[in-house]
């Protein structure tokens, strides 16, 4: 191999190092850490990390010091988890957990401050919401949003929430931050959250979390149903199929 093919392949695999660093980290990573880790020369992390925030693979939050995943590296990510023969198995447990409960299942993924349906098996009842994969929704008045919000770091949590637009959907939508924040404490309590029509009038949900290997939340599963065929009391009582349901879902995304 030549002296210019060793040191392309060098930084190549440098840059994944990198980037898998980076991702490992829910709070953010600084160069500084990236470093340590690596044991790279500052000015070779420094140089990396210019050219992939260039490429929009790296982004830095606003604080101009934690390194988290670009807006490019995320949609990379979401069409790796689409393709079909990475899908099937999950799309399995979510089917077989919508022929156990009847309604719509829900997988569900975090892209910033968004909520992203990514996954989605639906009923044939003529009463149902049609959200198409890759539909977005907001975090504050959605199950899984909420979900997503309330078991992420305190600081995260909040420089999320001061740059979210609590918007009224409905007359049930928590508009008040600090009423958000207390249902959100409630969530990270018992680990599963609702939407009691935040989003929709006359439509309820209820979500639980799937954690990858480092116990961090990944992904969620929801199910949701008109109030005409279940309340959200009913809807409580399959939350332990919804959880397993999750512990299955953790081993076939191999987050």
């Amino acid at each position: 191999m030549s002296t210019a093919a060793s040191t392309t392949n060098s930084t190549l695999l440098r840059a994944f190092a990198l980037i898998e660093e980076v991702l490992r980290e829910d709070r953010g990573i600084t160069a500084s850490e990236l470093c340590q880790r690596l044991d790279v020369p500052k000015p070779t992390v420094h140089r990396i990390i210019g050219q992939l925030e260039q490429e929009g693979l790296l982004q830095k939050e606003p604080d101009g010091r934690y390194l988290t995943p670009g807006p490019r590296l995320r949609k990379m990510a979401l069409g790796v988890l689409a393709q079909r023969c990475v899908g099937a198995p999950r799309r399995a447990v979510l089917q077989q957990l919508a022929d156990e409960l009847g309604e719509t299942c829900n997988l569900t993924l975090l892209d910033g401050h968004e909520l992203v349906y990514f996954e989605r098996v639906e009923t044939n009842w003529p009463v149902r919401i049609q959200l198409h994969p890759g539909s977005r929704m907001p975090l504050h008045c959605t199950a899984s949003g909420k979900l997503f919000l309330a078991m992420m770091p305190l600081h995260r949590r909040r420089a999320l929430l001061s740059s979210l637009s609590l918007e009224a959907h409905t007359r049930h939508t928590i508009t008040e931050r600090e009423a958000l924040e207390h249902e959100l404490d409630r969530i990270a309590e018992r680990t599963l959250s609702t939407d009691n029509e935040e989003l929709i009038e006359g439509m309820v949900a209820i979500a639980a979390p799937i954690y990858d290997e480092v116990g961090q939340v990944r992904a969620a599963v929801a199910v949701h149903a008109p109030t005409i065929r279940k309340p959200l009391s009913s809807l409580m009582e399959w939350a332990p199929s919804l959880r397993r349901a999750a512990l299955q879902l953790e081993k076939v995304l191999d987050l």
